[in-house]
């Protein structure tokens, strides 16, 4: 379902642009009706995947703006040894910061 969800625009080392789907999909339909927005814990989920991390615990979520329909977000990677600290920008502003230890 996550997958659907979301295109990837671009994907490097230190870097993914996402550009989300319309509103009508499952995901924004469910959370919430009449006022959609991505789950956060449906952002750590894309992040990890597209990483192609599993996670071990998360040290750090901190959700200050929410992802909406259609919105294009821009996840700012850096990575030491099993940590990942990610930022999240959408308009060049900082909506998200995620950090994580991968099993």
């Amino acid at each position: 379902m996550l997958s659907s969800l979301y295109t990837v625009l671009k994907n490097t080392q230190d870097e993914i642009i996402l550009e989300f789907t319309h509103k009508n999909h499952k995901i924004f339909k469910a959370h919430f009706p009449g006022n959609p927005i991505l789950p956060g814990y449906a952002l750590i989920d894309i992040i990890s995947k597209e990483l192609g991390d599993n996670i071990g615990y998360i040290k750090k979520s901190k959700f200050i703006k929410h992802v909406l329909p259609n919105d294009l977000v821009t996840f700012k990677i850096k990575r030491e040894d099993t940590k990942r600290m990610i930022k999240v920008y959408k308009e060049n502003k900082k909506i998200s910061e995620i950090i994580y230890e991968v099993s």
